[in-house]
């Protein structure tokens, strides 16, 4: 069978996609986990794509990298453990059965099954794109839990971002995160605490894309 172009507007459109990505969320959120739903999934398609468009990637990859940043977490509906490869596996048959381009898939799932700092390898530049902008997502609107006295330090880190932003400067060859944190719910050393893994796989990522990686709070530099 003939391959086909597939968008990421006709992915978010799929059923499987629709229902698995609202019961992935919705199981995290019975286990305590920060929002996971199509939130989430939209803020890293658009953050993964600008990546690579902003470093002057084809138009076909940057599609691929919106692709797999939305379908980064599907597999969150099986469960939290390994859900990068599990998610891998739901999207390479929903892809195939759109009609996509079997290198194409090849590429998706690559990235979705290596999105994790516990597990992950940067492989490609599509997966260094959505490794970099799964960890920028870090807001305090991902916070569900309505009880602050309650909160475990990730709720708290979270809860006390009121800006990230993924700024690709591409003349210096840059890729820096920038936050704006409310120390008075969370400290600095908090987010290093808690992130990290998540800091070394980005600077990984940055790397693979011939940049380097930086992280700026409140206006400081700090890597």
């Amino acid at each position: 069978m003939k391959s086909k172009i597939i968008t990421l507007e006709e992915v978010k459109k799929n059923p499987l996609v629709e229902v698995y990505l609202k019961k992935a969320d919705e199981q995290m959120d019975a286990i305590g986990y920060t929002e996971h739903g199509f939130r989430h999934a939209s803020i890293v398609a658009n953050i993964a794509s600008n990546t690579l468009e902003h470093l002057g990637f084809s138009k076909r990859e940057v599609e691929e990298a919106a692709i797999a940043g939305y379908l980064h977490d599907l597999g969150n509906v099986i469960s939290r453990s390994s859900h990068g490869q599990t998610g891998a596996l739901i999207a390479e048959q929903i892809l195939r059965d759109l009609g996509m381009d079997i290198e194409e898939i090849a590429a998706i799932i690559g990235a979705i099954g290596n999105h994790e700092e516990d597990y992950g390898d940067v492989a490609s530049p599509i997966s260094a794109a959505v490794i970099l902008a799964d960890k920028a997502d870090v807001h305090k609107s991902r916070v569900r839990n309505p009880n602050t006295l309650s909160f475990d330090i990730h709720d708290r880190i979270n809860y006390a971002a009121e800006k990230s932003f993924l700024r690709v400067n591409k003349g210096d060859k840059t890729i820096t995160l920038e936050l704006k944190i409310d120390t008075t719910i969370g400290s600095v050393m908090e987010y290093f605490e808690i992130f990290l893994g998540r800091m070394v796989i980005s600077r990984r990522a940055a790397n693979f894309l011939g940049c380097d990686f930086k992280l700026e709070i409140n206006g400081v530099k700090l890597l």
